[in-house]
């Protein structure tokens, strides 16, 4: 298996944060979490990576059919008596991360665990509704 490199063309990250408009701006960035979408045979499963983010930190919200994800991680504010940070590639900052999982989705009906940050969470499954079709009398 051939894995790409950092700072490589194929590295999508680098590009999309090149092109920030937060860049440096670290309290007003937000950045989206990795995340695996699993459609299962009743419900659709969602497992995202939040590295260093704290349980009461995190907040998940169901508004509109859509499912939200939104945590903080903080840098620790500590001075470096042994030596000096050369280079820095953990993020800090807000997360956000939405999904639209349809009107007919229930707060009750998610189900949601985070263990060793990763946050899983399960949607079920709503067959869409057809558009009902009515005849307008034309006269």
């Amino acid at each position: 298996m051939n894995l790409v490199p950092r700072r490589s063309l194929f590295d999508l990250d680098d590009l999309f944060d090149a092109w920030s408009p937060f860049r440096g701006d670290a309290d007003r960035a937000a950045w989206t979490p990795r995340v695996d979408v699993k459609d299962k045979q009743d419900c659709y499963e969602i497992t995202a990576e939040l590295p260093g983010v704290k349980k009461e930190d995190l907040h998940v919200t169901l508004r509109n059919g859509v499912l939200t994800i939104e945590a903080e991680t903080r840098q620790d504010d500590k001075e470096e008596k042994d030596g000096k940070l050369i280079r820095q590639e953990r993020r800090y900052g807000k997360l956000t991360r939405s999904f639209a999982v349809g009107a007919e989705v229930k707060e009750s009906d998610i189900s949601a665990s985070f263990e060793n940050g990763v946050l899983t969470l399960t949607a079920p499954k709503h067959e869409p509704k057809a558009p009902e079709a009515r005849r307008i009398e034309v006269r």
